[in-house]
């Protein structure tokens, strides 16, 4: 006998769609499902004013399949020589919904990333007093910090200075991957959120590890100990507002990510709300699903709920997702959970 589970339609609040063949090719797999999606700006050269943030937008709609509602949430490429007047000016005509901030050399693309924060106080300053939000990207670079202790020191080092200088600030802790950093949004009682993505409920640091390297389960910030993927769950599926789905899902061909330095990224898009359904059951949580996919992040962005609605069944016989998507640019491997998944869009 199958079950259903309908709710509001879902909205991704931290996607990676690239550009040209690959932009064509993976944005009807967000498309399908989900409403909206803050669209990251680290592209090659990065996405650094309003105009290359517009003709980005074009871009997108071009490339979306006919009859699709799907609404792409710009963002600007936070850098040391940002024009805190054209982040203002975008912002409020509705250009922009965010600015992002990547330190320099922190993941894929990020190399106009900020060094000195210091520079960029005069653009986080105009950002709080018109409530543009500042999405994060959690990690300091510093080569004497472990990797899987770099989300932990950036909050203490980072994060909670910039909050204190300019304590108007909205800020979301994009992608969090550790205890700490769900115990440091959990200890604001305003301005801050977190996303949590898919794969870092599923994976922890030896599905990358063990028995041999898995390029396609490697990406930034890494998976760490089981603990932490345990606290992500716990706090995703909880119901707390504070806590929203970014997937993070990040294309990459398999020729980049199985090299010789292959790239950090899971492609999520097509399975992700298969795999959210079932975590949720397995959590007891299935009635939290709706905030956590459809109804925190609109209400953090201070945006309305989507209209529309999805319906989830769970059927006796696992889903046939395809292992890859093909693309211009060479073919991308979907992210698998390592089980089989029984809920699906209907």
């Amino acid at each position: 006998m199958s079950q259903t589970l309908t709710v509001r339609r879902p909205d991704d609040w931290h996607l990676h769609l690239r550009d040209g063949a690959m932009l064509r090719a993976v944005l009807p797999e967000s498309a399908r499902h989900f409403g909206r999606a803050i669209i990251m700006p680290n592209l090659v050269p990065p996405v650094v004013t309003s105009d290359e943030a517009r003709a980005y937008r074009d871009r997108i709609m071009a490339a979306l399949p006919e009859g699709s509602d799907f609404r792409p949430l710009m963002t600007l490429y936070l850098t040391e020589d940002t024009d805190p007047a054209d982040v203002v000016r975008a912002h409020t005509e509705g250009l922009i919904s965010a600015v992002k901030l990547y330190p320099a050399g922190a993941t894929t693309n990020s190399a106009s990333g900020v060094r000195d924060f210091d520079r960029v106080r005069g653009v986080l300053d105009a950002m709080a007093e018109v409530g543009c939000p500042l999405c994060v990207h959690g990690e300091v670079t510093d080569a004497d910090i472990d990797i899987f202790d770099r989300e932990a020191v950036f909050i203490d080092r980072v994060l909670d200075p910039i909050r204190r200088a300019t304590p108007g600030l909205r800020v979301i802790l994009e992608h969090i991957t550790t205890r700490d950093g769900i115990e440091y949004v959990k200890s604001a009682d305003h301005g801050l959120g977190g996303t949590i993505t898919t794969h870092h409920l599923i994976i922890n640091r030896n599905h990358i590890l063990v028995g041999g390297i898995k390029p396609h389960y490697y990406c930034l910030p890494v998976a760490k100990r089981e603990e932490h993927r345990l606290a992500l769950r716990a706090a995703a599926t909880s119901g707390d507002a504070r806590f929203f789905l970014g997937t993070d899902s990040a294309p990459h061909t398999d020729a980049n990510k199985q090299s010789g330095c292959g790239c950090a990224g899971c492609f999520t898009a097509t399975n992700t709300m298969s795999i959210l359904a079932q975590v949720f059951e397995e959590e007891n949580a299935l009635d939290q699903l709706e905030a956590f996919t459809s109804r925190n992040g609109p209400d953090f962005y201070r945006l309305p709920v989507n209209d529309s609605t999805l319906t989830l069944t769970k059927s006796d016989q696992p889903m046939d997702y395809p292992a890859q998507i093909v693309t211009g640019d060479g073919p991308v491997t979907v992210f698998d959970p390592g089980f089989p998944l029984y809920w699906q869009v209907s």
